[in-house]
């Protein structure tokens, strides 16, 4: 039971902040792979190239977003909506190849 005006538990709500805290940070390296490419790096960290600190930022979003899956009645989207998804985009996009079935 919750006391709250939007009906979330504390854990729902907090889920909800760590969702938004890893999708500003994939839009934070997007950002720099954009600026400065996939295989850049910070000077001081050479092992750690843009490419692989999205890769960390993507885990860390789908470690989230299993736990909403699995705990909020959120519920995985199928293969066919993923591909629905992505069909729905391309028709917008400019360089993206159609998927090869």
């Amino acid at each position: 039971m919750t006391d709250h005006f939007n009906g979330l538990t504390p854990a729902q709500a907090e889920r909800l902040a760590m969702l938004i805290e890893e999708c500003g940070e994939v839009i934070q390296i997007a950002g720099k792979i954009l600026r400065h490419g996939y295989d850049s790096y910070h000077p001081d960290r050479p092992h750690m190239t843009n490419r692989w600190l999205l890769q960390m930022e993507l885990t860390d979003l789908f470690a989230v977003q299993n736990q909403i899956y699995a705990q909020d009645r959120v519920f995985l989207p199928s293969s066919l909506s993923v591909d629905a998804a992505w069909a729905k985009k391309l028709r917008y996009a400019h360089h993206q190849e159609e998927p090869r079935t």
